[in-house]
């Protein structure tokens, strides 16, 4: 409010600072044309005044002042006055009616200026249609002086509007783009992680409360091959979020074809797992592959973690369009709420077209279901 305020201050400032600049450039000129000041022409000053101050109410009042600036100089013409540049105060009021897009103003007064104008060539004094159609045809340049500089006004405004609309959808993309990256390294990390760490803190339970000292050992050797299978997966997932590619990875992907040392690592773990192929095996896009193997990996994880003394089954069935693993365990416990586990797997399944159900099983236990598309992943 108080930036208008000030907006407004400044405007009707710089509107009386034309009018006192118009109206000194017009009376100089005027006296100068006659060569000094006489009381004779006391009614053209007047005139003169007259449209220096409409043109210092134009903002405020632009019907108003630029009828009076036009009818005031078309009497300063057609009176017996001296001549002087008295146009200039129409010129200028015309031109920034049309400029503005104040459209009644800068017609309605032109109207008015060349009615009383022609009423005094064709009807009062001697006819003269050739002055006439000068004046007609200066009217009519500044009118379309007016409109061109309005049009050229709004031509910048329209294309600082489409820049500043392009900048800013440039940015949202930006911020959409990382946020979707940002949640995408967040899944990455929490399903190199989770799942290893989740093996490794079951082993150590396990090997403190095991009192023979083999079974402690291989406990103890379990852990030593899970953390160092972390680590190696740690430094490939960061490797690839430095960008550094300039060597090989050391390890393939991870991807269907390595359920085997999965399902082997959980079984190490303590959960019993059968696994069930289904379907002809063909070969799938990477990221379905990955988001697949994900899938299994954080769902035996929560079996781990929640299930308890549990069996656990994983099926994968290859189908022509689509890919469906199903990961289902016969424990007391189950992680009922998406948390960051089911949420991770929901979001890799939804990014790729496909769906993700998870909840508990009729009977006991815990179910999680995913189908892949691959047709849409290939067309893109």
């Amino acid at each position: 409010m108080v930036y208008l305020f000030r907006v407004s201050r400044l405007g009707r400032r710089s509107d009386l600072a034309l009018g006192v600049i118009v109206g000194v450039v017009v009376f100089a000129g005027t006296v100068f044309h006659t060569r000094g000041l006489h009381v004779a022409d006391i009614k053209a000053y007047a005139m003169i005044a007259l449209g220096a101050a409409a043109l210092a109410a134009q903002r405020r009042f632009p019907v108003p002042a630029v009828n009076v600036a036009a009818i005031s100089t078309a009497f300063y013409y057609i009176g017996p006055f001296p001549d002087g540049p008295e146009m200039i105060t129409f010129a200028i009021a015309s031109f920034l009616a049309a400029a503005r897009g104040q459209r009644l103003a800068a017609y309605t007064g032109s109207a008015a200026g060349l009615a009383v104008f022609g009423w005094a060539e064709f009807l009062v004094g001697p006819t003269d249609a050739d002055r006439f159609a000068g004046v007609l045809a200066w009217v009519l340049v500044v009118l379309f002086a007016g409109e061109v500089s309005r049009y050229h006004r709004a031509y910048l405004g329209e294309s600082k509007r489409r820049a500043d609309e392009a900048e800013r959808t440039r940015e949202e993309e930006f911020r959409r783009r990382a946020t979707e990256e940002r949640l995408r390294i967040a899944r990455e990390l929490h399903d190199v992680l989770a799942h290893k760490i989740s093996l490794i803190n079951v082993q150590a339970g396990a090997a403190l409360h095991r009192r023979q000292p083999d079974q402690a050992y291989a406990a103890l050797g379990a852990i030593k091959d899970a953390s160092k299978e972390t680590l190696r997966e740690l430094r490939a997932t960061l490797g690839v979020l430095r960008q550094v590619d300039e060597a090989q990875p050391l390890s393939p992907a991870p991807s269907l074809d390595h359920l085997d040392e999965l399902i082997t690592r959980t079984n190490d773990a303590g959960l019993p797992v059968r696994f069930t192929v289904s379907g002809d095996r063909a070969d799938l896009p990477a990221p379905v592959d990955l988001a697949a193997y994900r899938i299994v990996q954080e769902a035996l994880t929560n079996a781990v973690r929640h299930a308890g003394p549990a069996t656990a089954t994983v099926l994968v069935r290859y189908n022509p369009d689509h890919v469906v693993v199903e990961v289902g365990d016969d424990g007391a416990g189950a992680e009922t709420s998406d948390g960051n586990g089911i949420r991770g797997m929901r979001e890799r399944a939804a990014t790729l077209g496909g769906t993700l159900a998870a909840g508990p099983r009729p009977g006991g236990g815990f179910l999680v279901r995913a189908s892949l598309p691959l047709r849409t992943v290939m067309s893109e």
